[in-house]
């Protein structure tokens, strides 16, 4: 076992995303079978007490198709909401009834983005997920697809996973689908070869990343699991990517599939999610002087920094920050509407709140409630 394995064994916490391909059958409908064999890895993984099992499972779509006469994932958000809301009770009774031959319980947890992106809706996610695994539950956590539109979507459960591995604090995240790890090329074709580590961005590059999947039930692909474990990476949690077959040893430190190396540090701040899996619901122009106080200073972004407003967004939503030029510095939660904010600008908050009242003599963007993109 290599040193950097053994983040694996040493881990307490573990996230664990299996695909829709990996439980169902290419033309819908759950596997048995399939579900019964990863379950029984997580089972046996957290027999001793030693280590705590989040699961985030796709497959709720998948299994919607068949029950509703359904050959194919629809492609309209309509049918999928519906074919989710079919599939995700038939994918919890299945996880339900496979760990009660362990006696282990589940609980369903469903996010949104909205969800997560939100001061106190995170701090609520975190507290049922950790809530659930100091009683010993193992959380289920899929998309909540039956409400979800395509402005609050994650998009994919391979970056869901991520973002959940960094809220509940994880040691580790396995992403596991139908291939047995990242190639340097197309798997099928003779002359590629696995690769074992990724110690950072510079490993991949030249690395050709194939989009799509096998099975065809699923959203995913290696692009998005890729991706999935740069994120997880970079806010510190180490991953180990493989097929659902080998999730034994993938769990066990052996020597499968792709290890990622964790290439920045732990932080309990829910920022990564405004980065990652929050949709701009419209954006801010700043002037240079508002782009070195947020950018480098870190500061809150004031009304008179504010050069223009473009799109409809509420107070709460996210938004992107520009400089003069057009490039997205920043992003952040809004604390005005769009239709109240051109007559706020270029103005300084003293001036607001005399003329306005004390509501105006506060911040755009809070930089509690702001993230530096690319800085």
């Amino acid at each position: 076992m290599t040193v950097a394995r053994q983040y694996v064994t040493e881990a307490r916490r573990v996230v664990v995303k299996v695909g829709s391909s990996s439980l169902t059958t290419a033309s819908g409908g759950l596997d048995a079978d399939r579900v019964d064999a990863l379950v029984d890895v997580l089972a046996k993984v957290r027999s001793g007490g030693e280590k705590e099992i989040v699961l985030v499972s796709s497959g709720a779509i998948a299994a919607g198709l068949a029950p509703l006469g359904l050959a194919r994932r629809p492609k309209d958000l309509a049918r999928q909401q519906a074919a989710a809301s079919v599939g995700q009770g038939l994918l919890v009774a299945r996880y339900t009834a496979s760990f009660a031959r362990y006696g282990v319980r589940v609980g369903q947890v469903l996010l949104t983005t909205d969800d997560t992106s939100r001061r106190a809706h995170y701090r609520n996610a975190y507290r049922t997920l950790d809530q659930l695994l100091a009683m010993g539950a193992v959380p289920v956590v899929n998309e909540n697809d039956t409400v979800a539109t395509d402005e609050i979507r994650f998009g994919d459960n391979d970056r869901l996973a991520a973002l959940v591995a960094h809220l509940v604090r994880a040691d580790l995240l396995v992403l596991l689908s139908d291939v047995d790890g990242l190639y340097d090329g197309d798997p099928g074709k003779p002359g590629t070869s696995r690769i074992e580590e990724v110690r950072g961005p510079a490993d991949l590059a030249g690395v050709e990343i194939g989009s799509a999947g096998r099975a065809g039930v699923g959203t995913g692909g290696m692009v998005t699991k890729v991706e999935a474990a740069r994120i997880a990476a970079a806010a510190g949690v180490p991953v180990v990517l493989t097929s659902a077959s080998r999730a034994a040893d993938a769990l066990a430190g052996r020597d499968t599939g792709t290890y990622f190396r964790h290439t920045g540090r732990r932080s309990a701040d829910r920022l990564l999610w405004l980065a990652h899996a929050s949709t701009p619901q419209g954006a801010l122009t700043l002037d240079d002087g508002a782009v070195q106080a947020v950018v480098e200073r870190r500061k809150s972004l004031l009304p008179a920094g504010i050069a223009a407003v473009d799109g409809e967004f509420t107070a709460g939503d996210p938004v992107e920050l520009r400089d003069t030029d057009g490039r997205a510095v920043a992003r952040g939660l809004v604390n005005f509407d769009s239709k109240e904010l051109p007559l706020l600008l270029g103005r300084s908050t003293r001036d607001l709140a005399r003329e306005l009242g004390p509501a105006y003599e506060r911040e755009v963007v809070h930089r509690d409630d702001l993230v530096v993109l690319n800085p």
